[in-house]
């Protein structure tokens, strides 16, 4: 199923007469203020000091093969999206099902993709799902880099595994 065709579907109606009507797909600006706050989210900093003294786990959203050119010593990767192409993105139907064979719904884990955007996506979902401790990285997997290769001990500091 792709994600947007489902949208779509789900906006349209029928309006008096027979005639399609389309609802709008847009959410306004106090609705994404609404999802924001109802989306836990740590940055950079936290999910490091949080990823170095273990009390968190990574679970890695991107693609397989984004995966395997860099990522957090120690992630787990369960591709929110199977393939994203010019005609849409399609997600991963058994997204929840991967994740819950990995983990369970009271494990602490941080969620995060390359720049912070999917992984908001799979945090919600699974929040929506019964997990009661998935945080989103703000920034995703770029800002994690940023901020890793910023610190220098060793105690606060976050393992980057990159491809050869």
């Amino acid at each position: 199923m792709r994600i947007g065709d489902s949208k779509a579907t789900n906006a349209s109606s029928t309006a008096p007469g027979g005639n399609q009507a389309m609802g709008s797909l847009r959410s306004s600006s106090s609705d994404k203020r609404k999802e924001d706050a109802m989306t836990p989210m740590v940055d950079a900093d936290e999910a490091c000091a949080l990823l170095s003294s273990a009390t968190h786990q990574y679970l890695d959203v991107r693609m397989w093969e984004d995966f395997d050119k860099g990522h957090v010593a120690g992630a787990r990767n369960v591709p929110y999206y199977l393939s994203v192409t010019p005609h849409g993105k399609e997600k991963n139907p058994h997204f929840v099902e991967q994740v819950a064979a990995l983990y369970g719904k009271d494990d602490r884990f941080i969620v995060g993709c390359r720049s912070g955007v999917r992984s908001k996506l799979a945090t919600a979902d699974l929040l929506n799902a019964g997990f009661k401790n998935v945080t989103n990285l703000q920034g995703g997997y770029l800002s994690l880099l940023r901020s890793a290769n910023q610190q220098h001990t060793a105690s606060s500091s976050v393992n980057i595994i990159q491809a050869p």
